[in-house]
């Protein structure tokens, strides 16, 4: 669960009861948080998330199958290359999913976790878990054709007044046309998302992801 200024015991109406300690220990917080932020390349901002409008009509079952990284948003968690990720239809509206790269060393890293619907009547807004007892994260889907391009975005706020985000232009393919691409980053500026911090995803030299009976290292 995020921080926040209730949970910790303080509050802005009341600044004046929060000792010396408190505030050092909170400043602390904002050095470590804000380093590790800055390290990573994380990409979060002053304020709260933005919320674009999503995919209308959104037909879960058409979006399944497996799509292919083209760019991003900063992710601290993705350590390759290759990045793809495969959605499976289950029994009752769940999704599973499987995020898989290709690390420095040859080796295929794969991650299997599950999307759920938040609320039947926005069902382009799922949210994604790949460990017991972690809180879930948000999977916003803004805009996609199902044939060729997605747009996905993610956003997360701390402490009542900043937030940290992730996007993602993701294909059927391993490669995207640069106009639709170009259409894909007009939405989330259009929407007050930054695309400063966009990078392009390495989609060569993929080959291991696609032999059978690789090596693999499932988390």
């Amino acid at each position: 669960m995020p921080f926040s200024f209730k949970s910790a015991g303080l509050c802005f109406c009341s600044l004046h009861k929060v000792n010396i300690e408190e505030m050092q220990a909170l400043h602390a917080l904002f050095l470590t948080m804000g380093s590790f932020l800055a390290v990573n390349a994380q990409s979060f901002h002053l304020g709260r998330c933005p919320t674009p409008p999503v995919q209308q009509n959104f037909d879960v079952a058409k979006y399944m199958g497996r799509w292919y990284e083209i760019q991003k948003l900063p992710a601290v968690f993705e350590l390759g290359t290759c990045n793809q990720a495969t959605y499976t239809l289950m029994p009752e509206g769940v999704v599973k999913v499987v995020n898989a790269e290709l690390l420095s060393d040859g080796m295929v890293h794969s991650i299997e976790g599950t999307a759920r619907v938040k609320n039947a009547s926005q069902p382009a807004i799922l949210e994604v878990s790949f460990f017991k007892g972690a809180p879930s994260a948000p999977y916003w889907v803004l805009s996609t054709d199902y044939e060729s391009y997605t747009l996905v975005y993610a956003c997360t706020n701390y402490l009542g007044f900043f937030y940290v985000d992730f996007a993602w232009i993701m294909s059927r393919s391993r490669t995207l046309q640069e106009e639709t691409v170009t259409e894909l980053r007009n939405v989330l500026t259009s929407n007050g998302i930054s695309v400063k911090r966009m990078m392009v995803s390495d989609q060569t030299n993929c080959a291991a992801m696609t032999q059978e009976g690789g090596p693999v290292i499932a988390e």
